[in-house]
């Protein structure tokens, strides 16, 4: 900490330190004096989440509808944008289980054409096995920390 108050640029440069933490209540008093500007950033909106979940899922064959994604920002309440990462590659397994779990099929030899498409269910199944990793007291002690110690932007 003490090298950066040594830090400096000339007139016509900037320096801009960039620092994230999942645990800002252990940061001591030198560290929040040298990082003015401190921001909470909360857990993604429905919206992004959503964002998220189409971007993954942009070169993947899928039968999803806008009312799925509807139900899918319901499922991802919570959820970090990690979770929501883990949920779709999570999902995305679901076809390839159902054709390891048939015996007619050879999961070496099957074509990608003939692997079913990523649904809702597949979704829903995924949300019983990755469960948001942020926990609801976690949540209300970074609200804490940030009335005491954030910036208003």
């Amino acid at each position: 900490l003490v090298q950066l108050d040594g830090v400096a640029t000339n007139s016509d440069e900037r320096l801009l330190v960039l620092a994230a933490t999942n645990r800002p209540q252990e940061l001591d008093e030198a560290a929040r004096r040298r990082f003015v500007k401190r921001l909470y950033i909360a857990l993604p909106e429905a919206e992004a989440r959503l964002t998220i979940v189409k971007n993954l899922l942009t070169d993947m064959k899928h039968s999803l509808e806008e009312e799925d994604y509807n139900r899918i920002a319901e499922l991802t309440e919570g959820y970090s944008g990690a979770d929501v990462r883990q949920l779709c590659a999570e999902a995305a397994m679901g076809p390839i289980r159902d054709v390891d779990n048939c015996s007619s099929m050879d999961i070496e030899t099957i074509g990608a054409d003939e692997i079913r498409p990523i649904s809702l269910t597949d979704f829903i199944s995924a949300a019983e096995v990755v469960r948001p990793t942020v926990m609801s007291e976690d949540l209300t002690a970074y609200k804490l920390w940030d009335s005491k110690f954030g910036c208003l932007v």
